[in-house]
């Protein structure tokens, strides 16, 4: 059996929203940590900062999307409240 990734849960009606933004070229090279299935979200880092990428490909051109550049912990925070549907 193939493992494709992390199933983040569906949104929680109270979830909280995140702040996504299109990225912008801070750096050239980012360490993927994590990913989902199909890598709708990857937790992601790069100079000492934790991220989390979000891509649509619900439609004929691919949109990423970036969340803010946070401190590990609260990266960490950030994707167990993907997962978990207490973030969206």
């Amino acid at each position: 059996m193939t493992f494709h990734g992390l199933h983040p849960a569906s949104a929680l009606a109270d979830c909280e929203e995140v702040d996504w933004r299109a990225p912008h070229l801070r750096t050239e090279r980012s360490r993927v940590l994590d990913h989902t299935c199909e890598c709708l979200y990857e937790l992601c880092a790069a100079g000492g900062l934790f991220f989390v990428r979000r891509t649509d490909r619900s439609n004929a051109t691919e949109r990423v999307q970036e969340s803010a550049w946070v401190v590990m912990r609260e990266g960490h925070d950030l994707w167990r409240g993907i997962l978990s549907g207490q973030a969206s």
